[in-house]
């Protein structure tokens, strides 16, 4: 498919949240902006608090109570039955009308610990079964009938037990299972993963990976990765969208990204991944800290940690530089008056390894 006839599924445009605290304001979303669409898998990756889990929050209508949206929309199109198709602002929403027409509907959301996410007083077929009589007043049996096919289509043996047992009696893996089938029940447009491997052993991360990758397959859905994991997202994203300190500063393509990174940060996350093959006996970590957003940033965010950061960093903001259609960084480096600077030999000799592995 051709870039340009790509249908529009999700579109946050200069989004900025900011949440109070007893220490001030945080402005813990800086004008962020991502675009995703029909049938792609897009992944969201960066440091824990840099946003991520956020912006995708106020995109379900479930932001914390203190938090205040200070600009932005995010617009999500969508298909009627009849065929017809409607673009609505979520953030515009009223939170019943989100409860009522998107949450599990059409954007169903699958959460880093399903001990979190499920009930435990309730069996796990009930709670499959909500859903489908909340929005579509589904008849009890046919939603019973409905609710033992998903925990098929998921993977879980003898789905007619599961379905009266309790959270508590199932494994790691089968809860995260359990989950992403109460995502499915309502045949959702869109899925947001945030983390859903991050508490299971390698295992059942590749097989929660998979799972997820069949069914979007089938089902032709949208799906977003929200997570700090390169290696999840190698396995699953077609476009990566880096984010850091409330901003995204770099996206493209999963080759692009990966083969091709022109931001600092990204050559961080990237020489950070455990590689069996390079000649360091230490494990690089992107030196200092993440900013407090407490206070404005000037500049480049991520210039105090940057090696290569240059004296317009510390004083203007970067915009992001176009390197192709589809990829965009936001570091000054890629300014035609900026110095040339190559990234780390040792993270180039990495990259052309993973080029010759996936070739």
């Amino acid at each position: 498919m051709e870039y340009a006839d790509r249908e529009h599924v999700l579109s946050i445009r200069d989004l900025s949240i900011t949440f109070k605290t007893g220490a001030g304001p945080v402005n813990a979303i800086r004008g962020v902006n991502i675009d995703l669409y029909k049938g792609e898998t897009l992944a969201v990756v960066g440091e824990s608090g840099s946003g991520k889990s956020v912006t995708f929050k106020a995109a379900m209508g479930i932001l914390a109570s203190n938090s205040i949206v200070n600009s932005g929309s995010i617009t999500y199109t969508y298909h009627h039955n009849d065929g017809t198709t409607a673009t609505v602002d979520l953030l515009k929403m009223k939170t019943k009308d989100i409860r009522r027409h998107i949450n599990g509907k059409r954007i169903a959301m699958i959460f880093q610990d399903p001990m979190t996410s499920l009930d435990p007083t309730m069996p796990i077929g009930k709670q499959i079964m909500e859903g489908m009589i909340w929005h579509y007043k589904t008849p009890k049996k046919e939603a019973w009938a409905k609710a033992v096919r998903l925990l098929e289509e998921v993977g879980i043996d003898e789905p007619e037990k599961r379905m009266r047992q309790y959270p508590h009696q199932l494994s790691g893996g089968m809860r995260q299972r359990v989950v992403i089938a109460i995502a499915l029940a309502c045949d959702p447009d869109l899925l947001i993963c945030d983390e859903p491997t991050t508490a299971l052993d390698v295992t059942i991360q590749a097989k929660i990976l998979e799972l997820i990758k069949r069914v979007q397959a089938e089902r032709g859905i949208s799906v977003i990765y929200i997570t700090h994991d390169l290696g999840v997202v190698a396995k699953v994203a077609d476009f990566v969208n880096v984010m850091y300190a409330g901003k995204i500063v770099e996206t493209g393509t999963i080759d692009e990204i990966f083969y091709d990174p022109r931001h600092p940060y990204t050559w961080g996350l990237l020489s950070a991944m455990p590689d069996l093959d390079t000649d360091d006996a230490r494990l690089y970590t992107i030196p200092g800290s993440p900013p407090n957003l407490l206070h404005p940033v000037p500049g480049d965010a991520f210039a105090p940690r940057n090696s290569y950061a240059l004296n317009i960093d510390e004083r203007m903001e970067p915009p992001m530089f176009k390197v192709s259609d589809t990829h965009y960084a936001a570091t000054w480096l890629l300014d035609e008056r900026a110095p040339k600077v190559e990234m780390p030999k040792e993270l180039r000799a990495r990259i052309q390894r993973m080029m010759k592995e996936a070739n």
